[in-house]
């Protein structure tokens, strides 16, 4: 089961994850990160503290945006994933491609420097 909170925090929407992402809702993941992106959204944040599993289908969501997000100069990262779902991300070199860190502040931080 997956819940996805939206907030915003001064421009930052922050989408996180509560649950595990699997094909039979990672149409959810996707809806959610449209609409932000739609109402224009300069800066995503994904907050994966509570984010148990992620399934290829989750992962092929990112992928699926990180393009749209370069084009439209979208600053993205991930933060707070636990070892297991971050260890994921790394053997399919995603953390190459995705800004991946520890917590909302570096976060933050790494997303000033690009």
């Amino acid at each position: 089961m997956l819940r996805i909170e939206k907030t915003k925090e001064d421009n930052k929407d922050i989408l996180r994850l509560i649950g595990e992402v699997d094909a039979s809702n990672s149409v959810l993941l996707d809806q959610s990160i449209q609409e932000v992106v739609h109402q224009g959204t300069s800066f995503l944040l994904i907050d994966g503290q509570e984010l148990g599993y992620i399934s290829s289908a989750g992962l092929g969501v990112f992928m699926s945006y990180l393009d749209d997000f370069s084009e439209r100069g979208i600053r993205f990262a991930i933060f707070g994933l636990n070892d297991q779902v971050g260890e994921v991300f790394k053997i399919l070199g995603l953390d190459r491609l995705i800004a991946i860190v520890p917590d909302k502040s570096t976060a933050i931080a790494s997303q000033h420097e690009s």
